[in-house]
C-alpha cells in the first residue's frame, strides 16, 4: 500500500505539534510496511493507493484524487470549533445550513470548502469534541469519522516522575499570541510564581516576541530556547515543579501530553479538549479570561504543586497510532 501525505500550509511544517505528528506518523507507518510519500503534484508518474490530507482539503483536490482512483482521508484541525459550547455549535450549524440552502450561499460554501469534510472518504480527528463538530456542524456521517489519539515517543512514555528539583513551573511551546505567552509571563510576575518558558517565536522580528523578551527577568520569567532533543526536554520537564498552559485554543496539546508523561501536575485552560483529555485530574484557569482570578489560580497552583499528582491517562505509542491508521487505510481502499 502506498499513501500520499499532503498539506497545503507550509508553515505548519515548522517546529510545532503538527510537524511532530506528521513526521512521527510517517516513520511509524513505514516501519509497518506502509509506503508513505509526500504528494508531488508536478510529478505525473507518482502514483498512490490513498491520499492522507493534513488539514482542510480543497474540494477540487479531493475530487481530482478520487477521479484518479485514490480515496481521500482528511485529518482536519478544528482547534477553535471543537472548543465551542454545544449552544454555540448548534447556532453555527443552523447558520451554515441556512446559508447553504440558498443559491448564493451554496457558492460561498463551495468557495470556503465547507463541503470538503463530506466530500472526503473518511476523516480522522484527535478527540470526541472534534468529531462532534464534523457530525453536527458539517453533516458528516459518524461512520465516516474516526477518533485516533496523538502518539507519544517512547522516551516520554517511559520517563515517568522524577524528583522535581527546580523551584519553577514550566511552559513549553512556540512563543506566540495563541499561546498567550506574554499574558502568562505577566501573570507569573503578578503571582510571584516563577515560570520557565521553553520554545521560540516564529520570527525574532515579531512585535509579540519582543514584548515577551522584555518580560524575561530570570526570576519570575525565565527563558530557555527551543530544545532540539527529546532527552533534553524530558530533563527540563521532570525537574520542573508543574506544567502550565494558558493558550486560547488547542485540539490536543502535545506539550501538555509530554509533561503529564513526565509526572507533572497540570494547570490548563478550561476547554473541551482539556476536559475530554484529563477530566477532573488537572487544575484549570477560569473559562472567561479574568486576569485577576487567573493570577490567583496560578499562585495557588504554584503553592500546591509539590503535593499534586500527574493525571492518570493512557499514553499511546506511535506504532499503536500507525496500526489504527493502517486499518482505516485498508478499509477505505477495500470499499473504494
Amino acid at each position: 500500500m502506498k499513501v500520499l501525505f499532503e498539506c497545503r500550509i507550509p508553515y505548519r511544517f515548522w517546529h510545532g505539534g503538527m510537524q511532530l505528528q506528521i513526521g512521527k506518523t510517517k516513520a511509524a507507518l513505514e516501519k509497518l510496511g506502509v509506503e508513505v510519500d509526500y504528494f508531488r503534484w508536478w510529478d505525473t508518474r507518482q502514483g498512490g493507493d490513498l491520499m492522507h490530507f493534513w488539514g482542510k482539503a480543497p474540494v477540487a483536490l479531493i475530487r481530482a484524487a478520487q477521479e484518479h482512483g485514490m480515496p481521500v482521508l482528511i485529518n482536519p484541525y478544528l482547534t477553535a470549533a471543537c472548543n465551542h459550547s454545544d449552544l454555540k455549535l448548534a447556532c453555527e450549524t443552523v447558520v451554515r445550513r441556512v446559508i447553504s440552502s440558498i443559491p448564493i450561499g451554496k457558492k460561498l460554501a463551495e468557495a470556503l470548502d465547507w463541503t470538503s469534510y463530506r466530500a472526503a472518504n473518511h476523516a480522522v480527528v484527535l478527540l470526541e469534541p472534534a468529531k462532534k463538530v464534523l457530525v453536527w456542524e458539517y453533516g458528516v456521517s459518524p461512520a465516516q469519522v474516526s477518533v485516533v489519539p496523538l502518539g507519544l515517543s517512547d522516551i516520554f512514555r517511559q520517563a515517568g516522575p522524577a524528583p522535581r528539583t527546580e523551584s519553577h513551573l514550566i511552559c513549553t511551546g512556540t512563543i506566540n499570541p495563541r499561546k498567550r505567552s506574554v499574558e502568562l509571563a505577566e501573570m507569573a510576575r503578578a503571582a510571584e510564581a516563577p515560570i520557565l518558558f521553553v520554545g521560540k517565536p516564529y520570527a525574532e522580528t515579531e512585535p509579540y516576541w519582543k514584548r515577551f523578551r522584555s518580560l524575561i527577568d530570570d526570576r519570575w520569567v525565565k527563558y530557555h530556547p527551543h530544545v532540539e532533543t527529546d532527552s533534553e526536554m524530558v530533563r527540563l520537564l521532570q525537574s520542573a515543579r508543574g506544567y502550565v498552559l494558558m493558550s486560547i485554543w488547542e485540539d490536543w496539546s502535545a506539550t501538555a501530553h509530554e509533561a503529564a508523561a513526565c509526572g507533572l501536575p497540570l494547570l490548563l485552560p478550561d476547554q473541551n479538549w482539556s476536559r475530554d483529555r484529563y477530566g477532573s485530574q488537572v487544575r484549570y484557569f477560569t473559562t472567561r479570561y479574568s486576569r485577576r482570578r487567573n493570577t490567583e489560580i496560578l499562585r495557588q497552583f504554584y503553592q500546591d504543586s509539590p503535593s499534586l499528582l500527574p493525571p492518570n491517562v493512557r499514553f499511546h505509542s506511535w506504532p499503536e497510532i500507525a496500526q489504527q491508521l493502517r486499518s482505516i487505510y485498508e478499509s477505505m481502499c477495500a470499499s473504494h
